[in-house]
């Protein structure tokens, strides 16, 4: 080969003397390498020195010098239906999500130990992979028949559910509209996905056309985000306007059904039962299994193009565990039961517009609440709230506050999860009870802002 022959366009020659001069460079010193070192404060590498964490101390000790019991994270002694006991004690319980008091019923119980006995209690893998078993293809039917889609897809978490769906099917060139009240998980798949995100009032369909008009064009894909059910407040989503939004700027539309399904509908099928409407209207319907369903987890449902995309690409799906088939098992027994028992769904619709007619009677503010399975007491400021929770629950009565930031401050409140299981005197008795304590609260926190 000729030494002016070039090889990646350079001749042998010249690649020869090059590396040559590279080898006879003598390297810098330690010293020279070395960047300025900075002293790092002992506290950066400290859990308990992180502003968050002072944070939650803070609102512990206002708490206790408030007089209030342990407000979160409380050992019930059993199952927790429309009553349970702690510590011994009995409490009219309003902080259940079990909406049509299926978790416990016998049939859903001896469904999960049979398929706990036949397929263990894991799934041992993700199911790309290893983990499929039939109690979850049988859960996935049920869900698409329920929803009247395609295909359905379940993952482990609710939560990641929402997050990993949004995450994977939009990016930078894409932009999401989401309701303000939406679920954390929505807004932070939203945020993870790295779309443009606009959020608008609640149910304000003025102002969600508005920034549509502005903002839908300057970008590919878009799709507006809603709950079906709000969980704070207790409000249906404008579902037929969202559609009609829907069309007229060519967006995708996700209905978030954790707290509808199970509960909203003559048969508990959810906004596509209520509104009348067909179920591709909506692009993507989510919901979750612990609620109505007494399982865990969440799913999507959709066409079946949508479902072997997550399949293959939802990282929350990829990369966990399956559902634990006797999960999987319990929960499709639930669906059973609920098309089976009408009466159940029947029953906690008069739960819940019984607690708002007799709780706008007492004068008592249910916001929004249209008297579904989540009724919201708002009681102004954050100190009110709890020291209202305290009051009922001295009373013998179970309803968790919800303070800021969960909602903004002034709009505290103390939020009743209504389920098929109370009684009308369970309904009568805590809207008497929270009549009674509301005005001791709210003068017990005028005199603490003194």
């Amino acid at each position: 080969m000729s030494e002016n022959k070039k090889r990646f366009g350079m001749s042998k020659a010249d690649k020869e003397r090059l590396l040559a001069a590279m080898r006879s460079q003598t390297p810098a010193a330690p010293e020279q390498r070395r960047t300025a070192r900075r002293i790092i404060a002992p506290e950066l590498l400290r859990f308990d020195t992180m502003p968050e964490y002072t944070e939650i101390q803070v609102q512990k000790a206002v708490a206790k010098q408030l007089g209030l019991d342990d407000v979160y994270y409380m050992l019930h002694d059993g199952r927790a239906t429309n009553h349970t006991s702690i510590n011994g004690r009995d409490y009219l319980n309003f902080s259940t999500y079990d909406y049509l008091g299926l978790n416990g019923d016998p049939r859903v119980r001896e469904a999960a130990m049979a398929a706990a006995e036949k397929f263990g209690m894991s799934a041992s893998a993700s199911r790309l992979t290893a983990g499929e078993r039939p109690p979850h293809r049988e859960l996935e039917a049920a869900i698409s028949s329920l929803c009247g889609t395609e295909s359905a897809l379940c993952y482990v978490s609710g939560h990641s559910a929402n997050v990993s769906t949004l995450n994977c099917l939009f990016g930078a060139r894409d932009v999401i509209f989401y309701d303000e009240l939406c679920h954390n998980s929505l807004i932070l798949g939203a945020s993870h996905s790295g779309a443009a995100r606009y959020s608008y009032t609640n149910n304000d369909m003025e102002a969600l056309d508005k920034l549509l008009e502005e903002h839908r064009y300057n970008y590919q894909r878009a799709i507006i985000v809603t709950e079906g059910l709000f969980s704070m407040d207790g409000c249906l989503c404008d579902l037929m306007r969202l559609l009609d939004l829907k069309k007229k700027h060519g967006c995708m539309l996700m209905v978030d059904e954790a707290h509808s399904m199970g509960v909203v509908g003559q048969t508990g099928s959810g906004v596509r039962e209520y509104f009348g409407v067909p179920s591709d209207a909506v692009d993507i319907w989510m919901g979750t299994l612990s609620k109505s369903f007494c399982g865990c987890g969440g799913y999507i449902a959709g066409s079946a193009a949508l479902i072997e995309f997550l399949k293959f690409k939802s990282p929350s799906y990829v990369y966990s565990v399956g559902m634990p088939p006797a999960m999987a098992a319990a929960s499709n027994e639930a669906i059973r039961l609920m098309l089976a028992e009408p009466e159940r769904v029947d029953r906690l619709h008069r739960n819940g517009n019984l607690f708002v007619s007799l709780a706008k009677e007492k004068g008592l503010d249910t916001g929004k609440s249209q008297g579904f399975s989540v009724v919201p007491v708002i009681t102004g400021d954050s100190i009110c709230s709890g020291l209202c929770y305290q009051e009922l629950k001295n009373r013998g009565i179970l309803a968790l506050p919800i303070i800021y930031p969960a909602v903004e401050e002034g709009k505290a409140r103390l939020r009743f999860f209504i389920s098929a299981m109370h009684t009308e005197e369970d309904i009568r008795t805590a809207v008497n009870a929270v009549s009674e304590a509301l005005p001791v609260a709210q003068e017990k926190a005028k005199s603490y802002a003194k």
